[in-house]
């Protein structure tokens, strides 16, 4: 009976994992059009002021940035590995690097905790320091949230929930984890390259 009652489950896990991955990419895409709304805001308010930044304002560190970067994508290469991982039935591995990105996630936010209390005294008050805090802030709060959500995952897969089969969960923070990692690209571009 047990054994009709898993292959019950399989088979509406299978029907419906179609579903579960469109409403997670709906969600992902929300999410792009709230950044790309306020990336957008940015774009303007730089566009139509002569001279960017603003008079007074010195602009943020390259190299702290580029660091921080490294760290990120870096975290992004060990949770694609974590996922093979699972595939592959290897929960050990997954387990290496999965602790492993989150630990290079909280480095990031380290990182950037380290540069918002050594910022310069000119961006107060100023539509550049607002747009930065405003966009940056936004950013590091998904990177804090997708530890949350990778930490979960780990203790999921650690007391048997996912499966080489079954781990939707962990597609979704894999998903998660390189669509925070693609938004630094843009971020990284306008307030430190561009």
């Amino acid at each position: 009976m047990a054994s009709h009652a898993a292959t019950a489950d399989d088979a509406l896990y299978t029907e419906v994992a179609g579903q579960r991955l469109l409403g997670f990419l709906f969600f992902l895409i929300s999410d792009c059009v709230i950044f790309g709304s306020f990336i957008f805001v940015y774009l303007y308010i730089r566009n139509a002021s002569p001279v960017w930044p603003p008079a007074g304002v010195e602009r943020p560190g390259l190299y702290l940035a580029a660091v921080n970067s490294i760290v990120l994508f870096g975290s992004g290469a060990t949770m694609h590995y974590a996922m093979e991982a699972i595939r592959r039935a290897n929960v050990r591995r997954f387990t290496a690097f999965t602790v492993a990105t989150i630990i290079l996630g909280c480095m990031f936010l380290s990182g950037q905790a380290y540069e918002y209390t050594h910022l310069h005294d000119t961006w107060a008050g100023s539509t550049f320091g607002a747009s930065f805090f405003t966009l940056t802030g936004m950013h590091g709060f998904h990177v804090f949230i997708g530890v949350i959500f990778l930490i979960t995952v780990l203790v999921q897969t650690l007391r048997g929930t996912y499966t080489p089969m079954r781990h939707f969960g962990l597609t979704a923070a894999t998903l998660y984890w390189h669509f925070v990692d693609v938004i630094w690209v843009a971020l990284f571009f306008l307030f430190y390259v561009y």
